[in-house]
């Protein structure tokens, strides 16, 4: 049986894997993350999944491997990780009392079995309004620099959240039921899981 392979350093994917039962290995891929000009936020989440994946892929052509990327956007603009604390605080100023959409693209690929599936999931999220001492406190206490969007809905940014609409462990990172159908298509073994 071919191994999976996640190509993500993310402890936020790895953990949501673990907990469907799922054996995995992993080997983050060094890619270049930078969105092309004019590119659609869909057909950018779903590129970096699949170079992530790709790369891997190249490198253990016989096993599955698993590439994800998280990205929040409001208003047409993708919002990746922030480069630094200022950033942060203007990602979260542009997000109090409006909704964003977090979308994850998913790529898993077997190299040698020719096998390429591909999918994207998104959730509407809407913030309450932030009083500028929530967003310092935040940016002061939470570790925003490693989350799109500079912030992580499973912490204390779960306070900032009114309402969303579609699938909670796709804001985590993974979407997780996705993934699952995915990999059961595809002919990984996974144990748990909410799907048949």
């Amino acid at each position: 049986m071919s191994k999976l392979i996640l190509a993500s350093a993310s402890p936020r994917r790895q953990q949501l894997l673990t907990q469907v039962g799922v054996s995995f290995t992993i080997e983050p891929a060094d890619i270049d993350e930078r969105p092309t000009s004019g590119e659609a936020p869909r057909d950018y989440v779903l590129r970096m999944a699949y170079e992530k994946a790709q790369h891997v892929s190249w490198k253990r052509p016989t096993a599955f491997v698993l590439g994800a990327d998280t990205i929040v956007t409001i208003d047409d603009e993708i919002l990746g990780k922030p480069q630094d604390l200022a950033e942060a605080r203007r990602m979260l100023r542009g997000l109090s009392g409006r909704t964003h959409t977090v979308m994850t693209g998913l790529a898993l690929l077997h190299h040698d079995r020719g096998i390429v599936q591909q999918d994207t999931v998104s959730t509407a999220v809407r913030f309450r309004h932030l009083a500028e001492h929530d967003i310092e406190t935040y940016v002061a206490t939470a570790k925003p620099l490693d989350k799109a969007g500079a912030y992580a809905i499973q912490d204390s940014a779960r306070a900032f959240v009114e309402a969303f609409d579609g699938c909670y462990t796709n804001v985590v990172g993974l979407p997780v039921q996705r993934t699952v159908d995915l990999m059961r298509a595809a002919g990984v073994e996974v144990p748990y899981g909410t799907g048949a």
